[in-house]
């Protein structure tokens, strides 16, 4: 709708999909939540299920748009839609989500969020593919999660972004992941930033240095918002402040 809005897209023809049925739902199956393609923001927002199982993705709910845009928006819509500023797609690929697409002649295939996301507003879908689930892996005991954003005002894009979880075990970090967007022409997966915090203990100083590795591995454009050593700057403080927030809601603190 933003780019209509903006006379960015002028699509020969809209094809409704409120009416198919079977592509909205919440359901956990064998380690990961599945959501149905047409699964409003809000839905999901709201849902129990994906609060105790998929808390990053509950996480970044609110920080998309309005609530009247949740109340229309879906899981689908923004997965396929691909803007590099959006938060699903970031929540995705810190989580290895897979994305379930279907053709009519060749069938059901799954595709990792790595390999999904490809360009701005560029997936791995083909012509004749929709997608039509996402699935979430479930949390692991001792992750916390947290989305930092930096906005010009709230519910518009944001300029940079950080998603963080973090898992603790015997006061060690065991596993990290940190996605940032708005910073590339698809959300960026910081795997240096990463790797610099598994096996240490949490601590001011490891959070500096991995959002120091996240600045330094990303070129982020520079237009009228903020400069490139501004954006990266930005990267370097949401980063560390999300690692720090994620370890504070950790369940081995």
């Amino acid at each position: 709708m933003p780019l209509l809005a903006l006379r960015l897209a002028s699509p020969a023809v809209l094809i409704d999909l409120s009416a198919v049925p079977g592509l909205d739902y919440i359901e956990r199956n064998d380690g990961h939540v599945a959501i149905g393609a047409m699964t409003r923001e809000r839905t999901v927002e709201r849902s129990e299920v994906v609060g105790s199982l998929v808390p990053l993705l509950t996480e970044a709910m609110p920080l998309i748009g309005h609530l009247a845009i949740r109340n229309r928006g879906t899981v689908g819509g923004s997965t396929a839609h691909a803007d590099p500023s959006a938060e699903i797609p970031a929540v995705a690929l810190a989580l290895d989500a897979d994305i379930v697409v279907t053709s009519a002649p060749r069938g059901e295939r799954t595709v990792p969020a790595a390999e999904f996301f490809q360009g701005f507003f560029t997936t791995a879908l083909e012509p004749d593919e929709a997608l039509v689930e996402v699935r979430f892996p479930v949390a692991q005991p001792g992750t916390g999660v947290a989305f930092e954003e930096a906005t010009r005002r709230h519910g518009d894009f944001a300029m940079v972004g950080a998603a963080a979880s973090v898992r603790t075990e015997d006061g060690r970090i065991a596993d990290a992941r940190i996605v940032t967007i708005g910073v590339s022409d698809t959300p960026v997966r910081c795997r240096d930033a990463e790797q610099e915090l598994v096996g240490s203990a949490p601590s001011a100083e490891a959070f500096e240095q991995s959002g120091s590795l996240a600045a330094g591995a990303c070129d982020p454009p520079s237009d009228l918002h903020g400069t490139t050593a501004y954006r990266r700057h930005l990267i370097h403080v949401l980063v560390r402040r999300a690692l720090e927030k994620s370890t504070s809601r950790s369940g081995d603190k």
